[in-house]
């Protein structure tokens, strides 16, 4: 069964589910979930704790016997089981499923994983722990750009604090793509302000520039029609002195795949046979995005745009003059869809 963050509180409050499973990437929010869950437990008198890391080496039996030993300190007891890799092999899927269709009493189960891509979800282990009647399974959504502002708002007004619109939007830049460094600087900030109004000035005197780019979020920009935005994270890149061909590899395969299939709808077929042709097929949540790319340039842009990333790679190599960064903030506004002339300068 599937929660959201305000669903698993209230489940919680109604009892403990024989297996909880908390997938997400973002270390604050899967963090936070999981603290919940082991804190139900707590509550629900569980004394003992056992932890079990998955990798190359784990021995799966070591689960069974978990299932089958009795608690040598109290009736209740937690079971963790930590997969970093997101993919517990044929011999942990089946142990999974075996612990789901015959769950030991007085035992709670904690799975914690990454974000489980399509195909993944798709296998029997992991729709299992996603329908199973006895799991309760927590996708953790990592928060957008856009989101960000609304996100901080209500982390302040669970610390008592309320912030200015200007401190409001200084905070959510310095902090962006760094909940846990926003959640340490919130921390921060209660000791600063007392009286609970958080205004421009503290912010600027208290808050470190945590913002982490990355060439994911360039692109991701660059895909949702936002040039400043995109020239922002470029600039942050350059600053922490990302290398201008790592950059220039993200962008060009993105434009690649855009030119690509710009060509294929312009031949008439159809979106979604486009979309599922592409290796490997587009996402779900990436389909909205692409599409909304797609509508805002025919297949010549992308051409065009192609052709200056072929000029950002050969001013990297030193064999065409000008500033690589220059072409890639071009190619970044006009793939937004900002008209600039595409000539580097």
């Amino acid at each position: 069964m599937k929660l959201n963050a305000t669903q698993l509180q209230r489940q919680l409050g109604d009892g403990l589910a024989p297996v909880y499973v908390v997938s997400g990437d973002d270390p604050l929010l899967t963090g936070e979930a999981a603290d919940l869950i082991r804190q139900a437990c707590r509550d629900a008198g569980s004394e003992e704790r056992l932890v079990f890391h998955v990798d190359r080496s784990f021995e799966w039996g070591q689960l069974h016997d978990a299932s089958h030993s009795l608690s040598l300190f109290a009736q209740q007891r937690l079971v963790e089981l930590r997969i970093p890799g997101g993919k517990p092999g044929d011999e942990g899927g089946k142990a999974l499923l075996a612990w789901l269709d015959n769950p030991p009493p007085d035992t709670t189960l904690l799975v914690t994983l990454p974000k489980l891509d399509g195909s993944t979800q798709r296998s029997k282990w992991a729709k299992g722990l996603i329908e199973h009647e006895h799991s309760r399974f927590l996708q953790i959504w990592p928060v957008e750009a856009q989101q960000l502002p609304g996100w901080m708002r209500d982390r302040l007004a669970a610390a008592g604090l309320h912030a200015t619109p200007e401190a409001l939007d200084l905070l959510s830049a310095r902090v962006e793509g760094n909940l846990l460094a926003a959640a340490q600087e919130i921390e921060k900030l209660k000791l600063f302000c007392d009286s609970g109004q958080l205004d421009l000035q503290t912010v600027q005197q208290v808050v470190a520039d945590s913002a982490r780019f990355d060439v994911f979020n360039l692109t991701d920009a660059l895909l949702q029609g936002e040039p400043q935005h995109g020239l922002r994270i470029l600039h942050g890149l350059k600053g922490e002195g990302v290398e201008a061909p790592v950059v220039l590899w993200a962008v060009s395969r993105e434009l690649r795949s855009l030119h690509n299939m710009a060509h294929d709808l312009a031949r008439g077929i159809p979106q979604d046979k486009v979309f599922a042709s592409q290796r490997p097929p587009v996402w779900d949540k990436r389909k909205p995005l692409l599409s909304r790319a797609l509508q805002r340039h025919p297949v010549t842009v992308w051409e065009r745009l192609l052709r200056l990333a072929q000029q950002a790679d050969e001013q990297i190599k030193g064999q065409s003059p000008g500033s690589p960064w220059d072409s890639l903030a071009l190619i970044v506004v006009q793939a937004a869809g900002t008209r600039l002339s595409l000539a580097a300068g």
